[in-house]
This record gives C-alpha cells, structure tokens and sequence, in this order.
C-alpha cells in the first residue's frame, strides 16, 4: 500500500472543461510552505501556465503551497491563457488564504481552444470542501487524457535523522519527447531541505528519467515537473543524506517515465535502447535518442522484425561521429549485428522473443570510448494514428 508523505491533500471534481462527464480539475495543497523545483518544457511555443509557474517560483523563491491542475485543455496559444491563469491562481490563493505566488497552475488536453475560467472557478469551492490526504489516487486520475491508466509511485527513504517519504503521480501517452512530456508530473516528500538543493536534486534525476523517454518525439508546449519538500516529517536532508534521497528520487521518477513509455498511445511494448562506447555520455544519449525516434525502428519493433538495418541507419543521423564498422547492435541479448555487418542469428527464434512486451536493444561501439546512455521508447502501431487523427473530436 502506497504511504504518502504528511501535510499533503488532495482534491478532484469535474469542472465541465472535458466533453465526457469524469474529474477534469485538481487540487493538491501543501498544508505548509514547500522548498519547490520545477522543470519546464523548452517548447518555445509553451503554455501560459508554464510561463506562471516559472514567474511564481521566481517571485517566491521556490515555495509553493498550491497546485491547480487542470486537464481536458492546455490554455496554450489562445487570446485568454494569461489571464485564464492568473485569475484562477487568484481565486485558488484567496480560497486558501495563501500568497498569489505560492500558487502553481498546470494544464494538458487540446491547443488553441479558449479556456473558460469561469468553468474552474465555480468548482473551486467544491474542490475545497474534498481536500482530503486520502485522494491522491483521484488526483492521478483526473490528470489524464489519452492515459489509459494512473500513473503513480511512491518510496520512503531513510535519512540520518529518520526516515521521509516520497509519492509521485504523472501523466502522459502521447507528445511525448520531454527535454527539461503532454506530460505533467507532482512529486511530492516531507523531507525538509531548501528549494536550491531541491532545484539541483530535480535537474539530475529529470535527466536520467523523463529526459529519457520518447514516444513519438514530440516535446509538449505544457511539459511540467514539480518537486515539493515541506518538511512535515520533520526530517531534514543533511549534505550525508542527499545522495541517498537523489537515489531514491531518481528511480521514483524512472518509475514514472517507463510508466508513461508503456502506456504510449497504441502501444504494445516498452523498448529499452542502451548505447555504449560513445565518446561522452552525452553523445550516447543523442545516439539513443535518436534511435528511440525513428519511426522505422518504432514500426520494427511493432512487428517483432529484427531488422538492426534500421538501428544503425538512425545512429548515423544522430549527429555523433562514430565509425559504423566498429558496432555491434543486440536485440533481446542476441547479437545481429557485428562490426558494422550481418552477424548469424535464428531468425525465428529472435522474432518470438521480440513478441514479447519487454524489447532490449543495445548498440555497442567498440573502442575505447565510455560513453553510456539508457533510454526508453515504444512501439509504433496502427492505434497511435487512430487516437490521434481524432484527439479533437
């Protein structure tokens, strides 16, 4: 059973922003001021709740007491985003009397469609009286769109002076390519530490964890990540404790992003690319990156064809000097690919392991290089193209 951390609650209703009848706004307050982090898409066409958020956490130096979320709608590119958010962190800061800047907006559903504020703020009141510390899991529910199930995670760690707990929920199937996905994500401890080490802490684990996932290459105009520490457990995060919680942090969040890649829009299988050899880490991400993207290699793949043409076509269109005859390239521990050409395998035999909901790919450049990189992906099916050609509809 999922153990949450203190001084949280939480609250959702249907406000009537979504067509079909089910909780389209969400609340989660932090019964004290919480050290907050944020990443934030680098779509440059980003969603005016993305722009309060970073003016807010500026403003309050990293302290947040309120996230309003709300899905069906991502208030992006419209005449009224601005406004929309503002008025309705207003409204949520007034309801909780609490300072306009420790509230944090955050939106996901269709582009360019007007918001109604009007909608969210006669729900507000509604949405306060469910505040509970039992609705998380509603919560994680009514931030979905094209999700075909919640997605959550929790850990407890143990620090120095005792130990704290950690709970995330997040949300995503579909433009999914985060670069800090339409992914949001609350991550939520109360451990007690400050907004910088919270800020540097949400940097490395994104990096190893959202920034690692793909489902079709497209990063999102909402893309956000908040982390909020406040301290409830009264247990602090000492410089001997960091390493452990950034541990535990990093796999919470790996938990969460795999949960995303496998539930991509149509998909069927969670593909796991690892690169080695490349030159930098760096380099290695970029390689598998790319490999993830490759909509030649995500259709393979859904085909259960072991077809590693593909695989190195897409690393040499990464931008990453490598020489092609020194690689290698496995599916499922099965080496099809060696020194750049054509290695004997029971054709057979791989293409019903590749039927398998788990897919390992490896691409090894031989050399002298260390560069290492772990990204996850999907398959490419008929599904995606069908939930998509009719999203707005």
């Amino acid at each position: 059973m999922m153990k949450l951390p203190l001084g949280y609650r939480y609250a959702a209703v249907y406000a009537g922003i979504r067509k079909t009848v089910k909780d389209d706004l969400a609340l989660i307050v932090s019964d004290l001021p919480a050290a907050t982090a944020g990443v934030f898409t680098q779509n440059r066409a980003c969603a005016a709740p993305v722009r309060l958020c970073q003016r807010h956490l500026k403003i309050s130096r990293g302290t947040a007491s309120a996230i309003l979320v709300n899905a069906g709608n991502a208030n992006c590119a419209t005449r009224t985003g601005e406004k929309v958010a503002a008025v309705t962190a207003k409204a949520v800061a007034k309801m909780q009397g609490i300072p306009i800047n420790q509230v944090l907006v955050a939106s996901t559903g269709v582009i360019g469609v007007e918001l109604d504020a009007s909608l969210i703020l006669k729900a507000l009141p509604a949405l306060r009286n469910r505040l509970s510390s039992s609705n998380f899991e509603q919560v994680s529910r009514a931030i979905m769109t094209t999700d075909t199930r919640p997605k959550t995670a929790w850990a407890e760690v143990e620090l120095a002076r005792g130990a704290v707990n950690l709970a995330g929920m997040t949300k995503g199937a579909g433009m999914i390519m985060p670069m800090m996905a339409t992914t949001l994500g609350f991550i939520l401890t109360d451990a007690a530490t400050s907004a910088a080490t919270l800020r540097g802490m949400l940097r490395e684990a994104c990096e190893h964890s959202y920034n690692r996932i793909s489902v079709d290459g497209d990063t999102s105009t909402n893309d956000t990540v908040l982390l909020l520490a406040n301290g409830a457990s009264g247990n602090k995060i000492t410089k001997k404790d960091q390493e452990n919680f950034l541990g535990a942090l990093t796999h919470l969040m790996q938990d969460l992003a795999q949960q995303i890649v496998r539930d991509g829009e149509g998909a069927r299988k969670l593909v796991t690319i690892e690169v080695e050899g490349a030159r930098t880490d760096q380099d290695a991400a970029r390689l598998a990156r790319t490999i993830a993207n490759s909509p030649l290699v995500k259709t393979a793949i859904a085909g259960s064809d072991p077809n590693w043409g593909r695989i190195l076509c897409a690393a040499g269109n990464a931008g990453v000097a490598f020489e092609p005859s020194k690689v290698d390239i496995y599916f499922q521990q099965v080496r099809v690919c060696r020194e750049g050409l054509a290695a004997p395998f029971d054709e057979e035999s791989l293409t019903q392991k590749l039927n398998e909901k788990d897919v390992a790919i490896r691409f090894v450049i031989r050399g002298k290089g260390r560069g290492w990189a772990r990204f996850w992906t999907c398959d490419f099916t008929e599904e995606y193209i069908k939930i998509n050609g009719s999203y707005r509809t």
